[in-house]
């Protein structure tokens, strides 16, 4: 699979699709025995999920602060372990593409360039929509995961698809955590 708008839509015109390993400073250029081309591409699929992760880890602890009603104990520490959970992946991600010398996001502004999770600013949301929001933000987490594991397959970067393996698998339950919170009592709907 190859890093373009089509199969990654989001990154239409992003620079991390089309950078080469000649755009990373000499000074912080990686020694790495992947191919220069599929440096960028794992650099790129990496950065995207390191935007989603950012995005994801801020809409979770927005959703954490406000949340209201009668099973607020139990959704706080909810979204506070699941924030926790997310934010720690930004790191791994991160090193992960510096690893192999790529270049990794910088600034708040990149981020909102290659997220795509989407951002939520209502000024009150029902919490059962907030937790269902999340999860369905999860899943689309663990699907943009399974598509950068094949780029990491493709490119024989096997720390890489590893490290996706165990976030895919905390993401998923992260979001069967979800659904069981917002379903109906003695119901099996969301």
């Amino acid at each position: 699979m190859s890093i373009t708008a089509a199969n990654f839509p989001y990154l239409a015109g992003s620079p991390a699709v089309s950078k080469t390993r000649s755009s990373v400073s000499p000074d912080l250029d990686t020694p790495t025995d992947l191919d220069t081309a599929d440096v960028a591409k794992v650099s790129a699929a990496l950065n995207a999920l390191l935007a989603d992760a950012f995005a994801l880890y801020l809409k979770t602890k927005n959703f954490h602060w406000h949340i209201s009603g009668r099973h607020f104990r139990d959704y706080h520490l909810l979204l506070d372990e699941q924030s926790d959970q997310i934010f720690a992946t930004t790191d791994v991600l991160a090193e992960r593409v510096r690893k192999i010398g790529g270049n990794t996001i910088r600034s708040i502004g990149n981020i909102a360039k290659l997220q795509t999770i989407k951002d939520n600013d209502e000024k009150f949301v029902p919490p059962r929509e907030m937790l269902r929001e999340l999860m369905n933000d999860n899943k689309k987490v663990a699907a943009a995961m399974r598509k950068a594991h094949k780029v990491c397959d493709d490119a024989e970067d096997v720390a890489s698809a590893s490290v996706l393996e165990n976030f895919i698998d905390e993401t998923e339950r992260r979001t069967w955590f979800l659904f069981e919170a917002t379903r109906q009592e003695g119901g099996n709907e969301a």
